[in-house]
Parts: C-alpha cells; structure tokens; sequence
C-alpha cells in the first residue's frame, strides 16, 4: 500500500519551519508516519507498510508487564493464530522468552512488538526461535535494539520469509541499519523502517548501493542525520529500482534543498509525491 501525502497546507507550513535557522523537529509529533505504524486493527495484521498494530483495548503502558503473561499472549493471538499484538505490553526477556517457545504459535505471520523493552538480547532470541520461522510482518518499534540486535536478524535463520520490518526509534545506526540491508534476510522486504535511527549519509549510501533490496517498495527514513548528499543518493539509486515510496522528513536539508531533490528523482516508480521532504 502506497501512502500518499496529505493536507497541503499543513505540509506547506512544516516545509516552511522546517527552512526556520534553528527549528527542532520532533517527530512524536509528525502522525504520518507513526499513525500507519500504531493504527492498524486489534491483532496488527493486514496492513501493508503500517505494521504495529492497534491497542484492542487493551495498555499496559507504565503499569508493567502482565501478571499472567501466557494468558495475555493467548488473548492477543487472533483467532487463526497467524497474527498477534503485545504492542506496549512491556513483556521484556522473560516474556520472549515464553513467546518463543509457545508451540501454538508456530503458525504466526505478524508480530506487533513496540515498546516491549526485549533490548538485544530479546531480539536474539526472536530471531533465534523457530516458532516464527513464517514472520512475514514484525514491528520492533521502541525496543532499545542496537547494532547486536540488528546481527541477530541479519544472522537468522529463521527470519528468513520477511517482508515488512518495523524497527523506528531504536539505536541501529548507520552500523546496524547496512548489518540488516546487507543481508540475505532483506531480500525479500517490501516495506523497511528505519526512522528516528541516528543514521548518516553513510548508512544511506548503504541503502541506495545494496544489492540486497531489489524488492523493497516502501522505506522510512524519518528523523534521522542524513544531508542532501544522502538522499540524492537514495532518489538516484541503481538498485532500488522498486521502491515506490521514501520518508525523509526531518532530517537535516533546507526548503530550497528538498525543492532541487525533488526534481532530480530517477528511481523509476518513485513518483515525486510519494517521496516526503516537507
């Protein structure tokens, strides 16, 4: 699914702020790209690039984790046990661990993990179950993952069938992001995120040079370090010959710049509104 820029004026006055000698960008409060994130049903299933599913009435937020956490995973699965959604629930390593070795799970295909504070070594043992051996959707939104965590899932062998991977606001870097994109593991990915990142011009060139991505169609950027330089190499790239859709609001170019972007795109099915500068 193809997300398209919406509310001219709006995007107008956050273009002009953006130009602003000074100007903060805060990206808790740019909705475009985390609504798709947050906003997509009960169990987080079906929803193209905007995979970290809604809340189902359910949050845990700071209260902590659930007392009964193989009840409350068992409550979160759908119904035919193919998608399930602990966003915010804060099961931590403990309740990765139980998640993984739930034999019931092993038909899941979408996995909604945000702000489930699993760090590293939660992600290893995601990565390392073969309970998720059909993951074709996972949201790691918020889970303090580092460039170890991104080894694990470049290294898996189980993660092998991904398509959309959700891993906005951890601390990757330019490090961890060229560890996933240059893995085997990204060949099949249609829709990436690597928002709020701390990524450079180096880990953009990366993306824009990987072999590894021919199929990607959706990638978010947002929030990050990347210049210019980094996003012309991105817009020109040779190997992101599918990708139909690139984020890069609020990182560190001026109005005029996004304006000279824009017409320089080459990618051949990236139309000029679906790529977002301002």
């Amino acid at each position: 699914m193809i997300r398209k820029a919406s509310h001219i004026a709006v995007v107008f006055f956050l273009g002009i702020l953006i130009s602003q000698p000074g100007w903060a960008y805060d990206a808790s409060k740019h909705q475009k790209s985390a609504g798709k994130h947050e906003g997509a049903g009960k169990h987080g299933g079906g929803h193209g690039g905007g995979h970290g599913g809604g809340h189902g009435g359910h949050h845990y937020g700071p209260s902590g984790p659930p007392a009964d956490v193989p009840a409350h995973i068992k409550e979160r699965t759908s119904p035919d046990g193919t998608g399930i959604n602990l966003n915010r629930s804060q099961i931590g390593v403990e309740g990765i661990t139980v998640l993984a070795n739930t034999p019931e799970l092993a038909n899941v295909k979408t996995l909604a993990l945000q702000g489930n504070k699993l760090g590293d070594e939660g992600v290893q043992i995601l990565a390392s179950s073969e309970t998720f051996k059909h993951a074709e959707k996972i949201s790691l939104w918020g889970n303090e993952i580092t460039e170890k965590g991104a080894q694990s899932i470049a290294q898996s062998t189980t993660l092998t069938h991904l398509k959309n991977l959700i891993l906005s606001r951890n601390k990757l870097g330019d490090a961890g992001a060229i560890t996933i994109i240059n893995s085997d593991n990204a060949r099949s990915l249609e829709v990436l995120n690597l928002d709020n990142n701390q990524i450079t011009d180096n880990g953009a060139k990366a993306i824009a040079s990987s072999d590894k991505l021919g199929n990607l169609k959706e990638l978010d950027l947002l929030a990050n370090q990347i210049s210019a330089e980094g996003i012309k190499a991105l817009i020109q790239s040779s190997t992101l010959k599918n990708l139909e859709y690139l984020q890069v609001l609020g990182n560190p170019y001026d109005i005029d710049t996004a304006h000279e972007l824009m017409k320089s795109i080459t990618l051949p099915k990236l139309k000029p509104e679906n790529l977002i500068l301002y």
